[in-house]
């Protein structure tokens, strides 16, 4: 019986670490938007670090994704 149990929590975990994945996709690169608008605001560079700070939020949220699979691997 608690062999069942292990494997529904583990099932539960592993739907958790997979849910998580487009969520980073998301916020991350939303992130980067607003926090380079604003700095591009305050600093007058226009749009050069938004469009910077992005790419650093969509590179973060591969890495988090890769981090996330590979731990979503090992538990199986």
């Amino acid at each position: 019986m608690l062999k069942r149990k292990d494997d529904k929590s583990a099932g539960y975990r592993q739907i958790g670490f997979l849910t998580l994945i487009p969520i980073i996709m998301v916020v991350a690169p939303l992130l980067g938007y607003f926090l380079g608008s604003f700095l591009d605001e305050k600093l007058g560079t226009e749009p050069y670090l938004m469009i910077e700070i992005i790419g650093f939020g969509f590179g973060a949220a591969g890495k988090e994704v890769y981090e996330l699979i590979k731990r979503s691997a090992k538990e199986e």
